[in-house]
């Protein structure tokens, strides 16, 4: 593996969820305006953050999920 996980399984589940709603908001609820296609990308991020188990924002600020150690 390339990198080391930085996110827990609860927090992952929860990063899961919210970016599907996230997409489907930013799809169906903005009608695909530049509002929805900018938290439709926010949506994006979060869903691979959350299947990945890695966030890069939370590297760099050397924060660590308690679940993980």
């Amino acid at each position: 593996m390339l990198y080391r996980k930085n996110v827990g399984s609860k927090e992952s589940a929860i990063r899961i969820a919210s970016g599907i709603i996230m997409i489907v908001c930013g799809v169906f609820g903005l009608h695909a305006t530049p509002l929805g296609f900018l938290v439709m990308g926010i949506g994006i991020v979060t869903l691979a953050t959350g299947l990945f188990g890695y966030c890069p924002a939370c590297a760099v600020a050397g924060r660590k999920s308690p679940g993980l150690e």
